[in-house]
């Protein structure tokens, strides 16, 4: 049976996208047939980490319009067999999502897919309620900065509250808390929230924890998500936090500060 993912936040700029590329990309890898929803109207941004923006003729307005079929506006990724994107929309409002469009899209995906990966807009507004209403699951993405926290709290008020599960008294939607851009040194300095903290804040199962790390910039440039970069901390963590999101016991990693070898002492030099 299909899932719904929303991978949601709060606050805007905390990997959201970057996160439902590698989570949906991390899915697609391990056999399960995939599609990425841009939620994002107006703005677009999953087409670019995916590498796939030339190829966007159809989008997500325009089969919610009937303009266009989803087989047309869905786009294969050229890397993995069973994984698809279907893009936001550039140059319409917020308001051309509509709950009834959004449902028929998400029903006929479900016909299809084995899971569905729907990348939302930062804060409360009507593109961010569309893309959790219909999640049976919610990926809650937040940095270990006490305003990004605080956002995230809210937003699980909102899962509470206002899904469609909620609103048919059904079994709540399952939470998980995705830690982003975590700096083991800067958190044993007093300047970045702690695992613990973020975890004591929110209340909610941490199925993830990735690194501060260049690697996701260098591979959000590149158009490649940034999971098949495996040599990567990054990486790495994406794949970990795929694992646990398919109901495997993974251990964390990258939580603790990096010892430096003898020449980096010596020479002060910092890893990478």
């Amino acid at each position: 049976m299909a899932k719904v993912l929303v991978v949601t936040s709060g606050k805007g700029g905390v990997g959201k996208t970057t996160s439902s590329a590698a989570i949906g990309t991390g899915l697609a890898l391990r056999g399960h047939k995939t599609v990425i929803v841009d939620f994002d109207v107006g703005l677009r941004n999953l087409d670019l980490i995916m590498g796939c923006e030339r190829r966007v003729v159809y989008d997500f307005v325009n089969v919610i319009n009937n303009e266009a079929t989803l087989s047309q506006a869905l786009i294969k990724d050229k890397r993995l067999e069973n994984l698809f994107v279907l893009a936001a929309s550039q140059t319409r409002d917020k308001d051309a999502l509509t709950q009834d469009g959004v449902e028929r899209v998400i029903n006929e995906l479900k016909q299809t897919f084995d899971f569905i990966v729907c990348d939302s807009p930062a804060g409360i507004e009507k593109g961010a309620h569309l893309a959790m209403y219909f999640a049976d699951e919610a990926i809650v993405v937040t940095n270990p900065e006490v305003s990004s926290v605080r956002d995230s709290d809210r937003m699980l008020g909102l899962l509470a509250s206002k899904s469609r599960r909620a609103e048919k008294g059904e079994e709540a939607i399952k939470e998980h808390l995705l830690l982003t851009r975590y700096n083991p040194e800067r958190v044993t300095k007093g300047e970045m929230l702690g695992v613990e903290d973020v975890e004591e804040i929110l209340s909610i199962r941490l199925l993830g924890v990735i690194p501060e790390s260049q690697a996701v910039l260098k591979a959000s440039n590149q158009g490649i998500p940034v999971i098949l970069d495996e040599q990567s901390d990054a990486g790495q963590a994406y794949s970990d936090t795929v694992e646990r999101l398919l109901g495997k016991e993974v251990a964390y990693r990258f939580l603790d500060v990096k010892k430096k070898g003898f020449l980096q002492r010596l020479f002060g030099g910092g890893a990478e």
